[in-house]
């Protein structure tokens, strides 16, 4: 087709998760408790940490920041989502739509690099614990955290320039509840088969490696647990457990997602929802419920609450 000839979109249009009225008011009501959980429960993350003396920790620092990343992350879909459950049209602008895809990535790829310092955090506090606190110092915490926000940006402009010069002439129907690479991919009116390979490789390839690799780390963190004493052993067994939840339910998705031919499969909604939604929400409750020093913590913010109010 001649350039001449193109109708350039400046719009796309969601199918979102359901055209049935009754069936959207019952998922506007669940997934506006899913993102008010992970609202509430990121911040009292952020809250707890940042107020309990106990908890200025390098573990629990990154914690802090990853609470931050997972509350953002969430914001980039939600909100627009929730909005769309009350529109007849599912409308997004695509300037809009490619800003999503700008954010959702950025973090997305910060939240990646992000468990790899945690994962490098439980491991130099487990094989050099007297000198945790030396090598794990506020400077190298705060550096590696805006390495993480670094490799992020770079990750999402790279994913960002790829799709730029996409010309989208024709059809402008995204089955889906936000913009995506792999949706949007599709409606371009252009042979994409090169730019979906180095997609795939950008996204998909590097997180199954980055995933095995994050896998190999923590099972070599749990054989070193074994010259560990039992209470030691336990609570640091219990934190990698939960790390490895937390990795798998980020990773998981995303491999599905990003490495395999962008090709439609009945599952990629659901995927999708449990990436973008479910696992922000999950994130902040278990490491709240599985950790004792933040339930501790929790408990002695809500005692000096109380005591401040009967004040």
């Amino acid at each position: 087709m001649e350039p001449g000839n193109f109708t350039w979109v400046s719009e796309f249009v969601f199918l979102g998760l359901s055209q049935t009225r009754e069936l959207q008011l019952f998922l506007f009501l669940a997934f506006l408790f899913v993102y008010t959980t992970t609202v509430v429960g990121n911040l009292l993350i952020m809250v707890t940490v940042t107020s309990d003396s106990q908890l200025h920790t390098p573990m629990y620092f990154l914690l802090q920041n990853l609470a931050i990343l997972d509350l953002c992350f969430s914001s980039v879909t939600a909100p627009k989502m929730l909005v769309d459950f009350f529109s007849e049209k599912k409308i997004i602008s695509y300037q809009g739509c490619l800003a999503q895809i700008f954010f959702f990535h950025f973090l997305g790829g910060a939240m990646v690099f992000f468990l790899s310092v945690m994962a490098y955090d439980r491991l130099v506090a487990i094989s050099w614990p007297l000198h945790y606190v030396t090598i794990m110092n506020p400077q190298l915490c705060v550096g590696l955290v805006v390495t993480a926000w670094m490799v992020g940006f770079v990750h999402s402009i790279a994913q960002l320039a790829l799709m730029l010069p996409l010309p989208f002439c024709g059809p402008n129907v995204l089955d889906n509840f936000y913009c995506d690479v792999p949706q949007v991919l599709r409606l371009a009116c252009t042979d994409t088969s090169l730019l979906e390979f180095l997609m795939i490789c950008n996204s998909g390839l590097l997180g199954v490696i980055w995933f095995f690799l994050l896998l190999i780390s923590y099972l070599v963190i749990l054989v070193m647990l074994r010259s560990h004493s039992g209470q030691a052993r336990r609570k640091a067994a219990s934190t990698c457990t939960t790390h490895i939840v937390v990795v798998s339910m980020v990773f998981i998705p995303s491999i599905y997602l990003y490495a395999r031919p962008f090709t439609a499969f009945p599952m990629d909604k659901a995927v999708c929802i449990s990436h973008t939604v479910m696992t922000p929400m999950l994130n902040p409750m278990i490491y709240t419920l599985r950790n004792q020093e933040m339930q501790a913590a929790v408990k002695r913010i809500g005692r000096r609450r109380l005591v401040c109010k009967r004040e």
